[in-house]
Order: C-alpha cells, then sequence, then structure tokens
C-alpha cells in the first residue's frame, strides 16, 4: 500500500485507506482475557519437511508435539510462491498482486508497506497488544530510492505497527549482511560506513566471480557478487564489517531475540512476529546439526528449524503462559532444493520428498508452491485435531481481529476473510475459494474439487533452479480430489468449470 493514489484503481471501490500513524490507544483489558499471539514463519519449508506430515527421512520432534498439541491444517495456502508477496500478504490483508512492486525485494528496498496502511501489527496495537518483528523481514527498509544504513533507517517496521525490531533486512544470501535493531544496524561503526548496490560493484571486497578461489560454499547458480564468510552473495557491499553476521549463529541470535521479547512482556498481551531463516539458503547450520541429519545442510537446517521451535515452546511454558498463547506456525511458500549454491542438497535428500505428492515447489503455481504446513496451537481454547478445511493465510489478520472483537477500520485487510472457527478448529468449512500467485504473477485458483491456473506467456522453467512454474499458454484445470499432483489437465473435458473459474478470478482481479 505504498502509494494510496497508486493503489485507488487497483481497489476500485474501497475507500481510501485510513492512516496508522495515529497514536494507537492502549487496551488496560487484564492479560488473562487476551491471548498473547506468535506468527512464525519458517522459510521455504515444505510441507513434505515435516515428520508430523509424513516425513521419514527426518525427525522434527518439538514441531510435531506442537501439531499433537494444536491444529494441524492440510489444505492452507500462502497468498504467494515466494518470500516477500507472502509477507505482505499476510501482514496487509491485501494480495500482493494487487501492488506492483511486492516481487522478491532486493536487500536496499525501500519499506514497501506504505506507513498510511493498517496493518495487522496495527490493528492489534490498537487491541491492546505490545508488537515485535524479529528475524527475516525481506520487506524493504527507508524510503523511496534505497536504504541508508548508516543512520537511523526510516520508514522501518516500527513505522507499519511493530513496536520493536530485530530484522535481517531481505534474505541471508542478499546484502546487507547486518541486523537492524530499531531502525539501526546492529554493531555498525561509523568510520566504516556501509554501501550496497545492486547494479554494480562497489568497493574493493572480493566477489564470487573475481575469486573463486576464496569460496567456501560454491554458488551452483547466480549468488557470485560479493564474499561474506567464505559465501558469495547477491548484490554487491562494503563497509561495516563490524556489523557483519556469521551464519552459523543466525538461529541462535534470533531465537535469542525472540524468547527476550517473549520474556520482556509475559505481563502483557503480546504479538510476535518472527521470521526464521531456515531452511532458506545458505543453508549453513551451527555445528550441534551439522552433519546431524544424513541429509546434508538442508536436513540440518531443518533440525535447527525444529530446535528454534523447541526454544520457543520451552520458553512459553517456563513463563507460564503457553495456555493463553496462541502459537501459529507456517512457511512463506513451498520448497526448493538448489535454490542456488552447491550444497549437494539434491544427491543427498536419500529419498526425502520435501514437496509431498504435490508438484512443483517455490516460484511455481503448482500446489507445492503455495500449499505449506500450518499449525495453530493455543492449549486454553483449541483442542488438538487434524484441519481439512481450505484455508488461506490472507484471512489470519481478519480472523484475529474477530476473535479480539476488533474492529477493521475501513479499507483495512480488504482481501482478508473471518475465519476463525477453521483457525480455532471449531468448523471444517471450506474458504469459497483460494488464490495462488507465482513468481511470474500468474493466477491460479482453487475452488471445491478444481484447480484451474490461468494461460500465461511467461516461461514454463524457472532459469536458475529448473522449477515448473506453472505457466503454460493454455488454460489448466486439475482435479485435486483425483490427482492432486496435477498430472493431468482436464481443461478441454470441463469447458464449463475453466469459464467459471477464469470468470471468478478475472472478477477478483478487477474488485
Amino acid at each position: 500500500m505504498k502509494n494510496v493514489s497508486r493503489l485507488l484503481p487497483l481497489l476500485s471501490g474501497i475507500i481510501t485507506l485510513s492512516g496508522c500513524n495515529h497514536a494507537s490507544q492502549k487496551n488496560n483489558e487484564p492479560n488473562g482475557l487476551k491471548p498473547n499471539i506468535i506468527y512464525i514463519f519458517a522459510d521455504d519449508l515444505g510441507i513434505g519437511d515435516l515428520s508430523c506430515y509424513g516425513a521419514t527421512k527426518v525427525s522434527t520432534p518439538n514441531i510435531d508435539r506442537l501439531a499433537g498439541q494444536g491444529v494441524q491444517f492440510t489444505n492452507a495456502y500462502a497468498t504467494s510462491a515466494t518470500s516477500t508477496p507472502a509477507r505482505f500478504g499476510l501482514l496487509t490483508g491485501m494480495y500482493p498482486w494487487r501492488q506492483e512492486n511486492t516481487g522478491i525485494a532486493p536487500g536496499n528496498s525501500e519499506l514497501i508497506i506504505d506507513t498510511t496502511c493498517v496493518t495487522m501489527a496495527d490493528m492489534l496495537k490498537e487491541a491492546g497488544y505490545t508488537t515485535g518483528a524479529v528475524g527475516k523481514w525481506h520487506l524493504g527498509l527507508g524510503p523511496k530510492g534505497g536504504t541508508d544504513f548508516n543512520s537511523r533507517i526510516s520508514p522501518n517496521a516500527q513505522s507499519i505497527g511493530f513496536d520493536y525490531e530485530f530484522i535481517i533486512p531481505a534474505t541471508v544470501d542478499r546484502v546487507p549482511c547486518v541486523f537492524v535493531e530499531n531502525g539501526h544496524v546492529v554493531n555498525l561503526d561509523p568510520n566504516d560506513p556501509i554501501t550496497v548496490s545492486y547494479d554494480h560493484k562497489v568497493g574493493n571486497w572480493p566477489t564470487g566471480e573475481e575469486n573463486p578461489e576464496l569460496v567456501t560454499l560454491k554458488p551452483s547458480q547466480g549468488h557470485n557478487n560479493t564474499i561474506i564468510n567464505g559465501i558469495p552473495r547477491i548484490g554487491w557491499m562494503t563497509g561495516g564489517k563490524s556489523a557483519l553476521w556469521k551464519d552459523e549463529d543466525i538461529a541462535d541470535i534470533i531465537t535469542h531475540k525472540a524468547k527476550n521479547f517473549i520474556a520482556s512482556h509475559k505481563e502483557e498481551p503480546f504479538f510476535l512476529y518472527m521470521g526464521t531463516q531456515d531452511v532458506h539458503v545458505p543453508r549453513i547450520p551451527h555445528p550441534r546439526f551439522a552433519g546431524k541429519s544424513g541429509l546434508g545442510t538442508r536436513g540440518d537446517v531443518i533440525l535447527q528449524l525444529d530446535w528454534t521451535i523447541g526454544e520457543i515452546m520451552h520458553t512459553l511454558d517456563s513463563l507460564h503462559i503457553a495456555d493463553n498463547t496462541i502459537l501459529i506456525f507456517t512457511s512463506d511458500n513451498g520448497p526448493v532444493i538448489d535454490d542456488g549454491y552447491q550444497d549437494h542438497a539434491y544427491e543427498l535428500l536419500n529419498g526425502h520428498t520435501p514437496m509431498g505428492i504435490y508438484r512443483g515447489g517455490k516460484y511455481s503455481a503448482y500446489e507445492a508452491g503455495t500449499r505449506i504446513p500450518f499449525i495453530v496451537r493455543w492449549p486454553a481454547k483449541v483442542n488438538p485435531s487434524k484441519q481439512q478445511a481450505l484455508f488461506s493465510q490472507i484471512d489470519v489478520y481478519a480472523s484475529l481481529a474477530s476473535l479480539l472483537n476488533q474492529p477493521l477500520q475501513q479499507g483495512a485487510a480488504p482481501d482478508s476473510q473471518e475465519h476463525l472457527n477453521v483457525l480455532l478448529g471449531r468448523s471444517n468449512t471450506d474458504r469459497d475459494y483460494v488464490i495462488q500467485q507465482n513468481l511470474n504473477n500468474t493466477l491460479a485458483i482453487v475452488k471445491g474439487q478444481w484447480k484451474y491456473i490461468e494461460p500465461s506467456d511467461a516461461p514454463a522453467i524457472e532459469f536458475w533452479t529448473k522449477m515448473e512454474l506453472g505457466n503454460d499458454k493454455k488454460p489448466q484445470l486439475y482435479d485435486l480430489s483425483s490427482d492432486p499432483s496435477e498430472k493431468t489437465n482436464v481443461a478441454g473435458q470441463h469447458p464449463d468449470v475453466v469459464k467459471e473459474l477464469s470468470k471468478l478470478l478475472e472478477n477478483e482481479r478487477k474488485r
């Protein structure tokens, strides 16, 4: 919602968004009346990566325990098959394809959520919550024109509803390789300023392209710019040596910051939005996990992710607030195996199937692109169950607002629907339909047994990862009830269904 004037044509019929720059009114109700809320986004985690979803080659006991104590969804979707738009959709309650600049953000992108947008964090602040964002961000920082990492960065996460931020600006395979806390690069020496570019080389730091002999993790494709910790990244960086992270410590640092936020706000209702690095590339497990999975480093960082979830659960238990905490665990999009580095992920799969039975993966319009693990635990109010209802992450916003009897401001969360009873496992009523988005902004729609993918002239295969993108010049229709793996396009046999779903998708696009 970067620019209200630009969005109005996209959101015809929706009144200009109310601002979220006003002072939030804290609600003084006792904490016992309001659950704490933790939303954890794993990164590039597949529905086949967890033992509670049927994985047999890797064990995830902490996430399994979370699932056993909560509602485990089998038919939940992210809005998008890549990181930035999926996170945008969750926090804004608006489909990211309605806004132009929601593709995969570079590390020096401006904040792509306009500060006038009433985000989910804004809504929860208005409901009396202290809010924090910890971990992967990937929604841009700073003003239009790019981020200055050498002074206070504004706007930032605090500008769109978060009281506290400790974040990775973009992805770990992109520069700058630093943490940002409340608008400032952590441990930055002002005498060693940071320069970042995604257009050309800056400074004289070695790159993977020019100095391959200095690389400890070789790129398989792309990823051949500035070398940090022996790993070549996307983009060029110089300066900020004292602020650089060590990759093997990222999970520990993020988890520590999340635990501190929880402990610091245990006496008041809090909302923690947590983005893990795992299992995104580069996959650099802490030595505690290195070599432990038998599936290479991708398997090792799944174990590391499971440890992270276990640490959050243990913290809630030790503070005696687990019963009144809604803990949501999911992934931003589907899995990818080789995503830029020679980490032998394919060779060491050993029969492991990150995509499960589904076709495609990250970047794709096929099911594995957006059908993700999704688990909700709230011991005081939610009975453990398996949830087969059709559900979208975009509905978390409106559903939590309903739970808290918090009215949505006019124009806020325009695509988010209230499905609280489904979220809490009290109903198994399907969403009418779910819309998916791939790397090329090709849209698909799932309604009942049917899945329709609109025609597209975009490439069928992603150049770097060789992932099937689901793009085809002809319409595609799959009967997911009998063909969940999308092997047979039945558009020719069901022209009436194609017509109905294409019309529905077009109406949604115009809405």
